[in-house]
């Protein structure tokens, strides 16, 4: 066989047996405008750190309804609220991760 230099991805499915979404209702319970974001990705676009980190907060909720660990991301946010001013549905994005940050500790 010839070897072209491609590999295939990592598979992006979810196993919804094994999903754990109890951080995510947490975060509804305390941010209920949280299922307003359509993931547009304009918080992502302005993000201080998101050119270094990948820092986004339509990545964060996305990875927080997989159930994967978001910790790393919130870590790197600076709460600078560029991501607040530009959302169109109007999420406080900077309450919605300080909430998270607690749920996490």
């Amino acid at each position: 066989m010839i070897d072209f230099g491609f590999t295939l991805s990592k598979s992006s499915t979810v196993d919804l047996t094994t999903l754990d979404r109890s951080r995510y209702d947490q975060l509804i319970k305390l941010v209920p405008t949280a299922r307003m974001c359509m993931n547009c990705g304009s918080c992502g676009a302005t993000c201080t750190v998101g050119e270094y980190k990948g820092m986004s907060v339509r990545k964060v909720l996305y990875g927080i309804q997989r159930g994967e660990d978001v910790k790393a991301m919130l870590s790197s946010c600076m709460l600078c609220g560029k991501c607040t001013m530009v959302c169109p549905r109007g999420i406080n994005t900077r309450n919605l991760i300080l909430n998270l940050c607690k749920i996490y500790d």
